[in-house]
């Protein structure tokens, strides 16, 4: 323990709380696909990523919770509350991904729901593992910017990847499968711009404490 630490004593739960909270987006993520590989079981599957939802509702109320009794945290509360916000964001976009899929009762897999997916995941084990990072300022400083280059080259990905399945959605006729698919698609687009915003508030974080 160093000087600082041993004089000002800090809250290290914060860190247990947002690697809990980040594992729940690599779940979800995980959950999804598994709701793709078992198209007959819509349903139960999308109930298994609302689970997960709501575990990381209960981890962000107990952050905040915390944040509210706590004077002193090891980072900026500012920046606790905003990667708190963005991952129960990432979480919320595929739980409405996969409610949308289950209540529209789509007929079957596009590859674009499944090519999302695997941005997703790409994406959400980079954000854990920024978040795992964060103990201990070396690591971080090392690690961190090659994970933002490569969070932000999959979001650019996702950019290109929900324009065209956009575009050729347009190219159909029916209004109904239009409307239906293209919510999907615009939740999973969100949930890889909010793993973006997470590399920028680890930007953040890397100029103040790396």
């Amino acid at each position: 323990m160093g000087l600082k630490e041993w004089i000002i004593p800090q809250d290290r739960v914060f860190y247990d709380l947002l690697e809990r909270q980040a594992q729940h987006a690599v779940e979800a993520v995980a959950a999804y696909r598994h709701m793709l590989s078992n198209w007959e079981q819509q349903e139960n599957e999308r109930q298994k990523v609302a689970q997960i939802e709501d575990r990381a509702d209960r981890i962000s109320h107990e952050t905040f919770e915390h944040l509210n009794r706590t004077f002193i945290t090891p980072i900026d509360r500012e920046d606790i509350a905003r990667l708190v916000r963005n991952l129960d964001d990432v979480v919320d976009a595929i739980d409405d991904a996969a409610n949308s899929i289950a209540m529209y009762h789509l007929a079957e897999v596009t590859p674009e729901m499944d090519q999302f997916a695997g941005i997703l995941e790409l994406q959400v084990k980079e954000v854990a593992a920024m978040i795992g990072s964060m103990r201990k300022p070396a690591r971080m400083k090392t690690e961190l910017p090659g994970r933002i280059v490569e969070i932000h080259r999959l979001e650019n990905e996702a950019d290109v990847l929900f324009n065209r399945a956009v575009s050729e959605l347009f190219r159909g006729t029916d209004p109904l499968h239009i409307m239906k698919h293209k919510e999907v698609y615009t939740f999973l687009e969100a949930a890889t711009d909010r793993c973006e915003d997470l590399a920028d508030i680890m930007q953040d974080i890397l100029r103040k404490h790396g």
